[in-house]
């Protein structure tokens, strides 16, 4: 089990660190949009910084199929949020972001239900699923996704009004949210078939589940939206939202599709339900609007590509 805990935390920091190289690279880069994605890819995949930041979130992607064949989902997910501080740390560091003290406060949160979520934690006492019925994946990520989608649209028409004050990205950040809660939930069911079928077997499985279908329409779609996003908004405060929708996501309909039982010990099981509970009010009380000074765009965007 510590072993997860451990692949948890590494996959934190290279997210962590793959998502900073990602911003830096789009600060640098004419203005992108969803409404053209061919010149999104085309422009993103031409930088060297942005190429290894994805390549430090791939890698971060292999580190999670470990995490979920030794951790239960709810657990994982309460040590993924974790790795919001790194985040705005590096975010401070290396873009120039700052937070304010109410964010702060809510990142003082988030450590707290990371520190209730690992104490809930018991070696041999906790369940791993590994299967899930199909039909109720899809019944729950295909109602998710069409909503992920919409919310981003309507965040991306309320932004093209000029006269409204420059959002934080909150928005953003729980549309692209309920697209990755999706694909962890396929990244739970590809580590199971992975466990429960041989080497022979193991591709048969997968292709006749929904999962590997489910990985590459978040795939896509994730990554033409949180590039948009990510551009447009303070990579500090729409990756923690979109983090902490990721896990509440995969936290509660991931161990109740999958079957795994909550704690018995009424100590572990409170912490475990505080902490979910603590990343919730944090989510609601983040600010809408920033106040912060909007930096200048660069001088690529003055141009036409």
């Amino acid at each position: 089990m510590w072993w997860g805990v451990a692949a948890a935390l590494l996959a934190n920091t290279l997210y962590s660190v793959g998502f900073v190289l990602e911003k830096r690279a789009l600060t640098s880069l004419p203005e992108v949009s969803i409404r053209q994605p061919a010149r999104l890819l085309r422009l993103v995949l031409g930088s060297p910084l942005w190429i290894g930041g994805s390549l430090a979130l791939a890698a971060g992607f292999a580190a999670q199929l470990v995490v979920y064949r030794t951790l239960p989902i709810a657990a994982a997910q309460g040590i993924f949020v974790s790795g919001l501080v790194l985040l705005v740390l590096l975010s401070a560091r290396l873009l120039g972001e700052e937070t304010s003290g109410r964010e702060r406060y809510a990142l003082g949160a988030i450590l707290l239900a990371l520190l209730m979520v690992v104490l809930s934690l018991r070696e041999g006492s906790d369940t791993v699923g590994h299967d899930a019925p199909y039909q109720l994946i899809l019944l729950v990520c295909v109602p998710s996704l069409a909503a992920g989608v919409w919310l981003y649209a309507s965040a991306e028409r309320r932004t093209r009004n000029r006269h409204r004050r420059p959002t934080t990205g909150v928005e953003y950040g729980v549309a692209v949210g309920l697209l990755y809660g999706v694909s962890s939930l396929a990244i739970k069911g590809v580590s199971s078939r992975l466990t429960t079928h041989g080497i022979s077997g193991a591709v048969p499985a997968l292709l006749s589940s929904p999962y590997p279908y489910l990985l590459l329409f978040t795939g896509v779609f994730g990554l033409v939206m949180s590039q948009a996003a990510l551009q447009r908004c303070r990579a500090s405060l729409i990756v923690p939202v979109c983090t902490t929708v990721t896990s509440l996501f995969t936290a509660v309909l991931g161990t109740l599709s999958f079957g795994e039982a909550l704690p018995d010990e009424p100590l572990r099981l409170a912490l475990r339900v505080a902490g979910t509970a603590l990343a919730v009010a944090v989510l609601l009380t983040m600010p809408k609007h920033d106040t912060a000074p909007r930096p200048s765009p660069p001088a690529k965007e003055l141009a036409s590509p």
